[in-house]
């Protein structure tokens, strides 16, 4: 495949009219002068932008369909749900539940991954909860936050090798004992619904947590205890540089002001973009699921029925990063960081979130508006507008 006339953008710089080819599902050059006599199937990006192709770290749905169907069916909808966004790999998320509804999500993705889907590449699962504060829960069901037992935790180690990520509050009973186990085998860590004081947070980077999901999104802020102000866990984000964190950057979760203060802080390397999207992303608004707990999709964002919490976003990456060059005001470069590249660190993925000679021919085109032209994973197309 030869990509002609576009932008290529890379975390380090902006090449115009340069082409890319890719074989073997891998880019083999990106060149100035290339020789364009070889035949390969031909795209003309002409006035298009082309990106490493988006990372999303944490996604429950899209296209009606939730990690929590439990299903190849659901997954596969999904994955080419954002791949119409531009994404190139996906971990869907749970929510909390019970272990058997998790274990079945597990299972499928499982599945899924080792079968490939005809979207976006499925990495492996984020267990986001059930391990939660209440205090903290937002959308999530509090019928089902619990402590970590020793039975449920020798059951998820069993699937290790399929959980990238796990998102969880360091304050619960027996999270910190999760954490060693899980951050030992080389699983994603992060902080997430939880009421954690500064002090816990301390306790949690011991144990092996690195990150820290959706800042502001049921993270615990400064508080007052007998006139004492106690820092929490946004606090300890900036404080920490042991920790980096992801946003949600649909500009109804974060304003613009507030994504330009956490990447002044955090620094650009360390701010990693997620949808958190529902089944509704691609959808019409209306009423929907979001694991048991009904919400409402409008204004373009997931509520609680009595809208006193957001229940999840229903954006595709490419929205966030036209929130992130347009509203934000970031150059592309640092959009590519922050919408793959960091997300391929976060993962451990050194062949992903770069478009760069070698590696893999996971590639986004964005019209001017942000709209995608074309996503390509693994050197094939799968889905190009129209």
């Amino acid at each position: 495949m030869e990509i002609l006339g576009g932008t290529i953008v890379t975390p380090y710089r902006v090449l115009k009219n340069w082409v890319v080819l890719t074989e073997g599902g891998l880019i083999q050059r990106i060149g100035k002068d290339l020789d364009h006599s070889r035949g390969e199937d031909k795209i003309d990006a002409s006035g298009k932008l082309v990106l490493p192709g988006f990372i999303d770290v944490h996604v429950h749905g899209g296209g009606g369909k939730d990690t929590m169907d439990a299903t190849y069916d659901a997954l596969n909808t999904i994955s080419m749900a954002h791949a119409k966004g531009g994404t190139t790999s996906i971990v869907p998320a749970t929510v909390s539940a019970p272990l058997g509804q998790i274990v079945k999500a597990i299972e499928a993705v499982k599945y899924a991954k080792e079968k490939g889907t005809s979207g976006a590449n499925v990495l492996g699962i984020h267990l986001e909860g059930p391990y939660l504060s209440a205090a903290q829960k937002g959308a999530q069901d509090e019928r089902y936050i619990r402590s970590v037992s020793l039975e449920e935790l020798a059951e998820l180690t069993k699937y290790a090798r399929t959980i990238k990520a796990i998102s969880a509050a360091p304050e619960v009973d027996g999270v910190l004992g999760l954490a060693r186990e899980m951050s030992s085998k080389g699983i994603l860590m992060s902080i997430a619904h939880s009421d954690a004081t500064i002090y816990q947070v301390e306790e949690a980077l011991e144990a092996g947590f690195s990150h820290v999901t959706h800042l502001y999104s049921g993270n615990s802020f400064v508080k007052r205890i007998n006139a004492f102000r106690y820092p929490g866990v946004v606090e300890a984000a900036y404080l920490f540089g042991e920790l980096s964190v992801d946003i949600i950057a649909d500009g109804k979760h974060l304003p613009p002001y507030l994504i330009k203060l956490i990447i002044k802080n955090k620094g650009i390397n360390a701010v990693n973009v997620i949808t958190d999207a529902m089944r509704a992303a691609g959808m019409p608004p209306g009423n929907y699921k979001l694991g048991d707990q009904d919400v409402i999709v409008d204004q373009g964002v997931a509520w609680l029925p009595d809208r006193s919490a957001f229940a999840g976003s229903v954006s595709t990456m490419n929205v966030m990063a036209k929130v992130l060059a347009e509203d934000v005001g970031l150059s592309m470069q640092d959009v590519a960081r922050m919408t793959s590249t960091n997300g391929a660190s976060l993962l451990g993925l050194r062949n992903k979130g770069v478009l760069s000679e070698g590696k893999d021919a996971d590639i986004v085109i964005l019209n001017k508006d942000f709209s995608v032209f074309m996503t390509i994973v693994g050197g094939e197309v799968v889905y190009k507008t129209g």
